[in-house]
């Protein structure tokens, strides 16, 4: 199988970028470009021997124990865990041959790259209905940016009909964790069917690099075999079996998340921003001027996330603290004073 040529994709929380655009802006940067949970899990203590060997392969164990707890799979051996799901984007399309690959767009821009470089035929569709006879449809649940949700009843059906030619169905739910469990497909799971869950965003430990598939076990197999032996680190292993154990810390983070998102909306909509979608850990707005109002922010040291496709959609993460808060009003307030 022929490979396409990597296509440079944006990303949220490219810092460095934004320094470079705005070397005179405050200190220190308020990051709104991702999606992350502004405060994170704190971090439990550990032995150091989990920085000086190898992990053991039954704590690879517990971590898939604990993930299925959280996620609401009936088996460990339905869970595979990853280095983060970036991880798990580049190998899925290694899994099928060249195939007529559908992905719901807009959204998380790696997916459709991923299937690319690996030479299937890729179309972005805007719905499912859009879809044709793809062998292959990958889609975000919720989606990022718009928060779209497509129903369980929906996706079930779709697996089928896949599952029918010798397909596949890749669910995305990065941010799935925001929701109801009803709403993730991992507890009824179909057949021909992957689901990634991210652990770096709702717990807000991006930099630990932690993620997971999941899907019926002999599926489970083949990703685990790509992977290979110790693809999570010792740290990031009892990190993650701590943190997905705490049903009471995930309890009152979304009570925590559903007020700040409501404070968000609040302030961007008192701007002249018209909300358009979101989760609890981002909301997607538009403005006529967003490409001005993002470089007022950035000179003031905030970054948002724009899109080039979409040049009025602006995407914003939660602030984590009463101080970046307050920066973010003030430099509301004298967008809304000019």
């Amino acid at each position: 199988m022929s490979r396409a040529s990597p296509e440079p994709v944006p990303h949220g929380g490219d810092l460095d970028s934004a320094r470079a655009r705005w070397p005179h802006a405050q200190e220190p940067w308020i990051d709104l470009s991702t999606g992350i949970n502004p405060i994170p899990y704190p971090l439990p203590d550990m032995s150091p021997m989990c920085w000086s060997r190898l992990p053991f392969a039954s704590e690879e164990l517990a971590l898939r124990a604990a993930a299925a707890h959280r996620y609401g799979a009936g088996d460990p051996g339905m869970i595979v865990s990853a280095p983060g799901t970036q991880a798990l984007i580049q190998i899925l399309p290694r899994l099928v041959d060249r195939s007529d690959v559908a992905v719901l767009a807009p959204t998380y821009a790696e997916h459709a790259v991923a299937w690319r470089r690996e030479g299937h035929d890729v179309r972005e569709v805007p719905d499912l209905s859009s879809i044709r006879r793809a062998r292959v449809v990958v889609l975000v649940n919720p989606n990022n940016p718009t928060g779209r949700l497509i129903p369980r009843p929906l996706l079930h059906a779709l697996a089928r009909e896949l599952d029918s030619r010798g397909g596949l169905l890749v669910v995305d739910e990065a941010f799935a964790d925001v929701l109801p469990a009803e709403a993730s497909l991992v507890a009824d799971i179909p057949n021909a069917t992957i689901v990634l869950r991210s652990f770096g965003k709702m717990y807000g430990l991006a930099g630990l690099r932690l993620g997971f598939a999941i899907s019926q076990p002999l599926m489970a197999v083949r990703l685990r075999d790509y992977l290979g032996p110790w693809a999570v680190s010792g740290p990031a292993l009892h990190i993650g079996t701590v943190a997905l154990a705490d049903d009471q810390w995930l309890k009152v983070a979304v009570r925590r998340l559903q007020e700040d998102q409501r404070r968000l909306d609040a302030l961007l909509l008192a701007c002249g921003c018209a909300l358009i979608g979101g989760t609890l850990l981002f909301r997607l707005f538009e403005h006529q001027a967003a490409a001005e109002l993002a470089a007022t922010l950035g000179q003031h040291g905030i970054h948002v996330r724009q899109f080039h496709g979409h040049p009025t959609w602006l995407r914003f993460g939660l602030p984590a603290d009463e101080h970046a808060w307050r920066r973010l009003e003030d430099a509301l307030h004298t967008i809304r004073a000019t």
